[in-house]
C-alpha cells in the first residue's frame, strides 16, 4: 500500500486504518461521513477531542449545499471556506497525520482531496492550576503549572505580555514524540545562549522522554559528570517565578506532561533566590536571603564540624562546652551520624508512600524511633539526634529537591574524611567539593560558580541584595 494520499477517500481510510492500527486499539476512532453529498470519513482519539463541538461540525458538513463545495478545487480552500473552527491545517504527509491524531487532533478525509484536513479539537484531561505545594509563598500568586503545555505556554503570557516572548515549538522522541517548548525574550535572552539551546534540543535522537523533563536533562549532560551531585538546572512550578527569569534573560524549556518547567542557565547560587523574596519589602527580602545563604552552610558544616572537635577535644573553648557528649554510649560517633543519615531517608521515602489519612500515625512513629526509645536503648546519643534534626529542618528553607540531596552527599563526605584523616580529611573534602564546583559546567557552557568565578561585582551585589522592582532595568527596550 503506497504512503501516499490519493484522491480516492477509500483508499486513504484504509491507509489509515492500517497506520493507526484501528482495529487493534478501542480509542482510535473511524467513522464514515458526508460532507455534502461527498463521501469522507474522520479520525480521532476518543477522549481527546471534545464532542459537542465535533458534533456542531458534522452538522454543519451535512448541512452544506454541494454546488458550492463543488467549485473549491483544493483542500486549502475547502478548509478555509467549509471548517467553521480557528485552528485548521492541512497535510499531504500520512505520518505527519498520524502523530497529529495520536497527539489529540481530528483528522478529517473528503473525497476528490489527496490532502488530509486536520482541526485541533483537542482537550486534554487537566487539574486545576493550583499552587504547587513544594514553592509556596505568603503573598502573590496562587497558581501553579500543570501537565497540559499549552496551559503553561498560557499562564507564562499572562504575566509577560510583550510581543518579544517566543515560544518555539519541537516534537522530541521517535516514539513519544513528546511536545517541547523553548520560551525566551528575544532581545533580552542572549543570542549565544538561545543558538546553543535549539541546536542542543535538535541533535536529541532518543525513543521517548520516559521521566519528561529528567529524561530532556540527561540528554543536554551527555558528557556529565557522574559523581557530581549538585544540579545543573533549576526547576520551579510557579508560572510568576518563571516569567521573572524569562525577564531576566533566562530560558525555560517546558515538557508536556509535566508540571515542572526548566530555567536555563542556573548555577549554584541561583538557589539562594526565592519567590516570597519578591512579595516583601526590599529590607524583608534581603534579610531573608541572607538567611537562606547563612543555612546552606550550616546544612553542610554543621555535623562535620562538630565531629572535629568532640574528637579533638583539646580544641573546644570553654564558651563551647555544651557541645561535649554528656552521656557517650559504645557506639561510635562517626557510625551514629551516618545511620541517622540514611534512617532520615528512609522515613522521607516511606512518608511518600504512606497514605495521607495515615500521615499523622507516621510522624509519631517516626518522632519515636528518632527520639526518647533510640536514645533510652543506647542506640544514639541525645547530641546526634539534636544536631541531625536541626540538619533535616534546615535543609527544607530552600526548595530544590536536588541541590538537598547534594548538600548531604557533600555533608556524608566531609565526615567519612575527618573520621578517616582527622582535620586534613575535613579539609580535603572541602577542597575536592570546591574543584567539583569549579569543574562543573552549566548545558549553555557558563560558569556554575558565576557570579564569583568569574566575577562580577554588580551582579554579586543584586545576588546578596534583593533591589527594588522598579529599578531593574532587564527588560531593556
Amino acid at each position: 500500500m503506497s504512503l501516499f494520499f490519493s484522491k480516492d477517500v477509500k483508499e486513504n481510510t484504509a491507509l489509515l486504518r492500517q497506520l493507526l492500527r484501528v482495529s487493534a486499539s478501542f480509542d482510535i476512532v473511524l467513522r464514515d461521513v458526508a460532507v455534502a453529498d461527498l463521501a469522507a470519513a474522520i479520525v480521532f482519539v476518543d477522549g481527546f477531542v471534545k464532542d459537542e463541538t465535533m458534533s456542531k461540525m458534522l452538522q454543519f458538513f451535512v448541512n452544506l449545499q454541494p454546488e458550492k463545495v463543488k467549485k473549491l478545487k483544493t483542500p486549502e480552500d475547502f478548509a478555509s471556506h467549509f471548517v467553521p473552527y480557528t485552528e485548521v491545517a492541512v497535510s499531504d504527509q500520512p505520518d505527519e497525520a498520524v502523530t497529529a491524531v495520536l497527539s489529540g487532533q481530528l483528522a478529517l478525509l473528503v473525497d476528490g482531496y489527496d490532502k488530509v484536513i486536520l482541526v485541533d479539537l483537542r482537550t486534554y484531561p487537566v487539574r486545576g492550576v493550583s499552587e504547587p505545594e513544594s514553592d509556596r509563598v505568603l503573598r502573590g500568586s496562587h497558581d501553579g503549572f500543570v501537565e497540559t503545555l499549552v496551559f503553561n505556554t498560557a499562564l507564562i503570557r499572562r504575566h509577560l505580555r510583550d510581543a518579544r516572548l517566543t515560544m518555539e515549538y519541537r516534537q522530541i522522541g521517535s516514539v513519544s514524540k513528546t511536545d517541547v517548548v523553548m520560551c525566551y525574550l528575544d532581545g533580552v535572552a542572549p543570542s549565544k545562549h538561545v543558538k546553543t539551546l535549539r541546536d542542543k534540543l535538535e541533535k536529541i535522537t532518543i525513543p521517548s522522554l520516559t521521566m519528561g523533563q529528567e529524561s530532556l536533562v540527561e540528554c543536554l549532560f551527555r558528557k556529565q559528570q557522574w559523581y557530581n551531585p549538585f544540579p545543573k538546572v533549576r526547576y520551579t512550578e510557579r508560572p510568576d517565578a518563571a516569567a521573572a527569569a524569562v525577564s531576566e534573560g533566562r530560558i525555560l524549556i517546558i515538557v508536556d506532561g509535566t508540571p515542572v518547567v526548566m530555567i536555563l542557565p542556573s548555577g549554584i547560587f541561583d538557589f539562594v533566590q526565592d519567590t516570597n523574596d519578591y512579595y516583601f519589602p526590599p529590607l524583608v527580602g534581603s534579610y531573608l536571603r541572607l538567611v537562606r545563604i547563612l543555612v546552606f552552610g550550616f546544612t553542610i558544616f554543621v555535623t562535620p564540624v562538630w565531629f572535629l572537635l568532640i574528637t579533638n577535644p583539646d580544641w573546644i573553648p570553654s564558651w563551647l562546652e555544651f557541645i561535649r557528649i554528656k552521656e557517650p554510649n559504645t557506639v561510635p560517633v562517626i557510625i551514629q551520624l551516618l545511620m541517622v543519615e540514611v534512617i532520615i531517608d528512609a522515613i522521607r521515602l516511606a512518608s511518600l508512600n504512606t497514605p495521607s489519612a495515615l500521615n499523622n500515625a507516621f510522624g509519631v512513629v517516626g518522632a519515636l524511633i528518632l527520639g526518647e526509645f533510640a536514645v533510652t536503648a543506647g542506640l544514639f546519643v541525645a547530641e546526634v539526634l539534636l544536631y541531625m534534626a536541626a540538619v533535616a529542618v534546615a535543609t527544607f528553607t530552600q526548595p530544590s529537591f536536588e541541590l538537598g540531596y547534594a548538600f548531604k552527599l557533600s555533608r556524608m563526605l566531609f565526615l567519612v574524611l575527618t573520621a578517616l584523616f582527622g582535620v586534613w580529611g575535613f579539609i580535603g573534602g572541602i577542597l575536592l567539593v570546591l574543584l567539583v564546583l569549579a569543574t562543573t559546567q552549566t548545558a549553555l557552557g557558563t560558569g556554575y560558580l558565576y557570579p564569583v568565578v568569574p566575577f562580577d561585582k554588580v551582579a554579586l551585589r543584586r545576588l546578596l541584595v534583593r533591589r527594588i522592582l522598579h529599578r531593574n532595568n532587564a527588560l531593556r527596550k
